[in-house]
């Protein structure tokens, strides 16, 4: 190769300088490095929330790229085409990228691979989004893990590659490409006008991210085993957004994890495992790419769940139930585009349970509202709660979402936070999410709270009594 020819780093889901493999090896090979993104078809594709997730990340990491004397090219389009587009242009002897593993992006990523070798171009594709390749995980029989406790059980005591540094300089080629505007690519537009109240809870960036781990593992970590499920309650690293755009390495969280753990700080390996439980549902999606399509269990696929948008789960999408913790969790997930955990699974359970939707209109609702949406954990997390999934929940642990808010919100903190109706001076927060719902919703924080859309007893007896008949019948 050419000495002054650069080397191509295709940046995807990994908007950060350290620990990442990819760059690494682009600097390495002393070539001038291009930095490129490019919006294919696939992250054409994304949700409202995280394709305008994705827009402050790539506007965030063009700054950081300039202090290192380097900038980042954009381009959209099909991405083989673009990329053989930008080896004319610039006569790159070599491309870089970090993997992805959902079917889409390996069949996409396998094709590219092949055409640009065939012309003679280097490529190279690494890790860094896992801590372990799924490939490299088996059961002593052979084949994937099924069950989470002996996944963890098998890797927690594995060797993890130690953290690469970030790069102080990228070398520069000698002309650079032009570039689109990111501006004119309106990664936000359809949010509408919830954007600039999701934007002020983001955190973006790999500084953010790193100083959220430093404050999570100074303040929180001992508290979080005892403490993560309560909603209302600053008790988790809010970490997944960084994660799920690659501005932090779980490698990262992995290490400072694990050395938080010799501590003796009680929290950490429950931190750990949340750590690794992503790392489960990515070797699922890997091994079984149908869960993201349908039933992970063969034997639930003609569940009689409803499919319909009916005004009971519009009532759902809009924070409308008439239930406290779910109310508040559907509200909270639009004004700040994530949703604390415990809230997902009551939330989830009241969808599929409780008003026996289908688990996909819930997974697809996140996927379009979530700023750390996550292709794997989506699906993992809805058919685990749904029952349908790898080592799910059996469907017939319903969760009761005010025996839950008793329980989790027992000051009703989390309530009061997202919940304006009925309060005095409700706080901003709830207020918020009057300011980023559709005017079509015609919702008020004056109007009187919303009437329970089911009874809990009779949603919980209508949903027994369809698992029993279908399980009968089998």
């Amino acid at each position: 190769m050419n000495s002054r020819a650069p080397v191509i780093w295709w940046i995807r889901r990994d908007l950060r300088l350290a620990d990442n493999p990819a760059l690494t090896a682009a600097v390495n090979s002393g070539a001038p490095v291009l930095p490129v993104y490019i919006l294919d078809p696939q992250d054409e594709a994304l949700g409202a929330a995280p394709k305008f997730r994705l827009g402050l990340g790539l506007s965030h990491f063009a700054r950081v790229l300039e202090q290192v004397g380097s900038r980042l090219i954009l381009r959209r389009g099909p991405a083989l085409a673009v990329l053989v587009d930008l080896i004319g242009e610039t006569g790159a002897g070599a491309v870089q990228w970090s993997r992805l593993y959902d079917p889409q992006a390996i069949s996409r990523d396998t094709d590219i691979k092949a055409q640009l070798k065939a012309q003679g171009t280097t490529v190279q594709s690494h890790g860094g989004r896992l801590l372990f390749e799924p490939w490299t995980v088996e059961t002593k029989t052979g084949g994937m893990y099924k069950v989470f406790t002996p996944f963890w059980k098998s890797v927690r005591m594995r060797s993890i590659e130690g953290l690469l540094p970030a790069p102080d300089k990228l070398a520069a080629p000698d002309r650079w490409p032009a570039s689109d505007d990111l501006a004119a690519w309106t990664m936000g537009a359809a949010m509408r006008r919830g954007a600039e109240v999701v934007a002020r809870h983001c955190r973006v960036g790999e500084a953010a991210a790193q100083a959220r781990l430093d404050e999570f593992l100074a303040d929180k970590v001992l508290a979080y085993k005892d403490r993560r499920d309560f909603p209302g309650e600053d008790a988790t690293s809010g970490l997944s957004e960084n994660l799920a755009w690659g501005e932090i390495s779980p490698h990262r969280l992995w290490h400072r994890g694990r050395a938080a753990m010799e501590q003796a700080d009680q929290g950490a390996e429950t931190f750990l495992k949340e750590v690794v439980w992503r790392e489960f549902a990515y070797h699922l999606m890997y091994h079984s790419p149908h869960i993201l399509t349908g039933s992970w269990r063969p034997e639930w696929q003609d569940f009689p769940w409803s499919q319909e948008a009916v005004p009971q789960v519009q009532a759902w999408q809009r924070g409308q139930t008439g239930y406290g913790f779910v109310d508040a969790a559907m509200r909270e997930l639009y004004v700040t585009g994530k949703m604390h955990n415990r809230a997902r699974m009551v939330t989830a359970s009241f969808l599929t349970k409780h008003l026996m939707a289908h688990w996909k209109i819930g997974m697809d609702w996140f996927a379009d509202t979530l700023v750390d949406w996550d292709p794997a954990a989506n699906a993992m997390g809805w058919q685990w709660v749904a029952g349908c999934g790898p080592d799910a929940a059996p469907f017939f642990r319903i969760f009761n979402p005010s025996s839950q808010l008793e329980k989790f919100d027992p000051s009703g903190a989390y309530s009061r936070r997202w919940i304006a109706e009925g309060q005095g001076c409700p706080p901003q927060t709830a207020l918020d999410f009057h300011d980023a719902a559709p005017r079509a919703w015609n919702l008020s924080a004056d109007i009187a709270r919303a009437e329970p859309v089911i009874s809990l007893q009779a949603g919980r007896a209508r949903a027994l009594t369809a698992y029993r008949k279908y399980r009968d019948s089998g």
